[in-house]
């Protein structure tokens, strides 16, 4: 199962038309779907604050961020990914379109296996060509369907 079939199947993905008014209102509200799924709870949220001692890391590329925290941290419950879009970007160093997002990949895990086993599978999702900017463009869960079976149509190689 793909990492798009994955957020689909299990109720993961999030579009939202407003955009927050800062990262730390992102984080909270990206990781809402995980925290629903009682994966997560708020000290998770509170964790990944961690970007305000050690700067925007969690920025990968221009335009996807990956919030996370250690998967011995107290907000842990279980291991899950979240998607979560918003309309504009966000932005965690003023000035820098390098350190900001719309795409954001909420990882959750319970061992340090399962963490780098979800960081894999992320990446793997994220180097597929055309696969940023297609996530970019979605507006409603219609549309991310249609790039989850446009992608799986696609023969893997």
């Amino acid at each position: 199962m793909t990492m798009l079939k994955y957020f689909h199947d299990n109720d993961l993905v999030r579009i939202y038309d407003e955009t927050p008014q800062d990262w730390r209102e992102a984080l909270r509200i990206a990781s809402e779907n995980l925290k629903e799924k009682e994966i997560i709870t708020d000290a998770y949220i509170n964790e990944i604050k961690n970007v305000e001692v050690n700067g925007a890391y969690i920025v990968i590329v221009p335009g996807v961020v990956m919030p996370h925290a250690l998967a011995t941290g107290p907000g842990v419950l279980g291991t899950g990914i979240g998607f979560a879009k918003f309309s504009e970007m966000v932005s965690f160093e003023e000035g820098n379109p390098e350190k900001q997002g719309k795409l954001f990949f909420t990882l959750a895990a319970k061992n340090e296996e399962q963490h780098l086993e979800n960081i894999q599978n992320l990446m793997a999702l994220l180097m597929t060509d055309g696969m940023i900017e297609a996530l970019s463009n979605i507006e409603t869960l219609d549309d991310f369907n249609q790039v989850m079976n446009h992608f799986e149509s696609i023969p893997a190689e």
